[in-house]
């Protein structure tokens, strides 16, 4: 059997990251012939997010330059695009935009436990379905025990900041590679932007299957 990569880039509270895994999940199933594996790799919608967040709401209208309606629009558009994939984004007027690195700390210590993906998938559905804050210790520890990693081994990664270093040395590669938005799709030699339908994520990969 073939084997294939697929390097993702993304970041958790990236609504159309958990879209293009799931849809990438529906594009591996169609593929009885090829081993695929995801790898992840960090990237940060909003690198001076401060601490505290910022109320989504207010923070993509900003950000995009958008209405209210239209933002509430896209909210709309997104919970039925969750349904169709089978994951449920619960957007609330209270809800906030976080910042990201320490969960990105996080994963990067749950890879070195094997525990990349599930990680990953924890944190998607904390901070989308669950409305936590992905930037809280606490919220942070709990979701790494309930995964099987070592809650105090996970406090003190990142109280320490041991893979600060390590995280913002992979975003800059893939920066430098040029990916400025997520989630971006390297599949072999081809990076694929944007959370494309499941056929499309599978014609790519049978691409790089074929070329190897």
């Amino acid at each position: 059997m073939q084997k294939v990569t697929v390097n993702m880039v993304s970041d958790v509270v990236c609504p159309w990251c958990i879209v293009g895994y799931q849809r990438l999940q529906k594009a591996i199933e169609t593929l009885d012939d090829i081993d695929v594996d995801i790898k992840f790799h960090p990237f940060e919608l909003n690198p001076n997010m401060p601490q505290e967040g910022q109320n989504l709401r207010e923070h993509i209208m900003e950000k995009y330059g958008i209405s209210e309606q239209q933002s509430a629009e896209n909210r709309a558009r997104l919970a039925a695009v969750g349904k169709e994939i089978g994951f449920t984004f619960n957007f609330t007027d209270d809800s906030r935009m976080q910042n990201t690195f320490k969960a990105h700390q996080l994963i990067h210590f749950a890879a070195e436990n094997g525990l990349e993906e599930e990680m990953k998938l924890s944190l998607f559905n904390a901070y989308f379905t669950d409305g936590k804050d992905v930037n809280d210790l606490d919220v942070l520890i709990a979701l790494a025990g309930d995964i099987g990693l070592d809650k105090a081994e996970v406090e003190e990664v990142i109280q320490s900041a041991k893979y600060a270093q390590a995280v913002r040395e992979e975003e800059s590669v893939w920066i430098q590679r040029g990916i400025q938005s997520v989630p971006t799709f390297v599949i072999g030699n081809q990076g694929v932007a944007g959370a494309q339908e499941p056929a499309t994520l599978a014609a790519f990969i049978r691409q790089a299957a074929s070329q190897q």
